[in-house]
């Protein structure tokens, strides 16, 4: 019995790791649309090429590159994160490739180490953007909260589109107060991501119009997940969505583009290539799992 759940959870991390890492990289070569990268302004030449590479840009055009300044990144995250873990330079990097409206956003990490593509996407998503593929990436770990500034500045180049100024600080808290929730450890990742989107989804047809009813909302939904919010938690979420509220987002086009996130990754997870990738990651873990069995069956 033991053995049967280690394998099934074997499964469901392989699963999981495929979700997060694998869909957009297998997706990159049906995309056809020109990328913009951007680039923390305080990288050296050194990591300046680190980071090209793992975007797969060496030798992307000046043309095609956006840089963000450390100046920047204070400017969004300064009211919600502590100066000192913004930090003095500017160093994470992305690639954006925009896709059709409405056809979801899908984020990729490497190096990051605090911010998830999943917190990426609904803070994307809250500011606008509905179609997307984006890698997120620095030269050594970093936490990654710069990044979403960037990878604006990026869908406002390509649109000729301008984010409100608000909202795109909005969607940096909301960003910085997800990553705060997955911080505690009575709440995982998924639960938070879930909740995020239950709240928004009945903010769309609830249509709350005052922060009583907003927090009446956001309890009993933090209730029906089974999520124990804590006092400070539940005024930090009512301020945020009282203030996404006042700006009048859209949630039905909010809630439109999460819908199509997770339609692209179940497509894709249903493929024929989604499928090798899936069992390639099963037979590493359960290649893991025998050594492992080998090791301890000899002691």
């Amino acid at each position: 019995m033991k053995q049967i759940m280690i394998k099934s959870f074997v499964l469901l991390l392989s699963l999981s790791l495929f979700t997060y890492t694998t869909t957009p990289t297998a997706l990159a070569d049906a995309i056809p649309e020109e990328a913009i990268i951007t680039l923390g302004e305080d990288l050296s030449q050194e990591q300046r090429n680190t980071v090209l590479e793992d975007l797969g840009a060496p030798n992307v055009s000046e043309d095609q590159i956006i840089y963000v300044s450390n100046e920047e990144e204070h400017n969004y995250l300064g009211d919600h994160i502590p100066a000192s873990q913004i930090g003095t330079n500017a160093i994470s990097s992305a690639k954006v490739i925009l896709r059709d409206d409405n056809t979801g956003i899908s984020v990729t990490t490497n190096n990051i180490n605090y911010i998830t593509g999943d917190m990426y996407t609904n803070a994307l998503a809250t500011a606008g953007v509905t179609g997307a593929e984006i890698e997120v990436t620095a030269p050594f770990e970093v936490s990654g909260t710069g990044a979403l500034t960037g990878i604006m500045k990026a869908y406002e180049e390509t649109t000729g589109e301008t984010i409100d100024e608000d909202v795109k600080k909005a969607a940096n808290e909301e960003m910085v107060v997800t990553a705060e929730l997955v911080d505690d450890e009575e709440i995982d990742e998924d639960e938070a991501i879930d909740l995020m989107n239950r709240i928004k989804e009945e903010i769309a047809e609830q249509s709350p119009e005052t922060r009583e009813e907003l927090e009446d909302l956001i309890r009993g939904l933090a209730d029906e997940l089974g999520i124990d919010l804590s006092s400070d938690q539940l005024n930090q979420l009512v301020d945020l969505f009282n203030n996404l509220r006042n700006l009048n987002i859209d949630w039905g086009r909010v809630n439109d583009t999460i819908d199509a996130t997770r339609e692209w990754i179940s497509d894709f997870a249903e493929s024929e290539d989604g499928q090798n990738i899936i069992s390639s990651i099963v037979q590493f873990f359960e290649s893991v799992w025998d050594w492992f069995l080998s090791v301890f069956s000899n002691d």
